[in-house]
């Protein structure tokens, strides 16, 4: 997962510079991309400081090429936390976080490439959103996930979400997609 983050963060920063800091980021309609790389660099400072044990920095300087040296700097400090404290869950959780912002810089790109998710990566991305984020947003879903290696009951399903895993986890966080959904709406990330 420690080289799943460094993959996406890479291919992040190559869209947000591709796109500028000004575009739009379709994927999330009230965020620039500036507005976008700023949350990054913000999410992985605090998950550093809950991996470190300390106050979180404060936040990401205003300045588009400033910003994008912050977060440099937080992603490097993101690697040293995770390494020296391998069995925190904030690794996986950070692996996801980084792949989902990722589409959505790419999505900011005239030509969105089209980047696709293992189906062990993206069954693994499903896991942690229903194990994880769920439960600490206070979610209460109703919820059958299927795709073609696994399937997920959460509660009684007044939903039901198929597909092949990448574009089920990109349903479930939120992200365009090709699954197919039944039922309830799943709730916005």
């Amino acid at each position: 997962m420690l080289e799943a983050i460094d993959i996406h963060a890479d291919a992040l920063k190559r869209a947000a510079l591709s796109a500028g800091p000004t575009r739009p980021v379709p994927n999330c309609p009230k965020w620039t991309v500036h507005d976008l790389v700023s949350h990054i660099a913000l999410v992985h400072d605090t998950i550093t400081s809950l991996a470190m044990g300390r106050p979180p920095r404060p936040e990401p300087p205003p300045e588009w090429e400033d910003v994008l040296g912050w977060w440099d700097g937080r992603r490097l400090a993101l690697r040293e936390a995770l390494t020296r404290n391998p069995d925190t869950p904030w690794t996986r959780r950070m692996a996801h976080e980084t792949a989902i912002h990722r589409l959505d810089a790419e999505s900011a790109l005239p030509h969105p490439p089209e980047t696709r998710f293992s189906p062990e990566f993206a069954n693994d991305g499903i896991d942690e959103f229903l194990t994880f984020v769920v439960p600490r947003r206070g979610f209460a879903i109703g919820v059958r996930i299927t795709t073609p290696e696994r399937t997920w009951t959460v509660g009684t399903p007044g939903t039901e979400v198929t597909g092949d895993a990448d574009d089920v986890y990109r349903a479930v966080w939120g992200r365009p997609h090709r699954a197919a959904i039944s039922g309830d709406r799943l709730p916005a990330v």
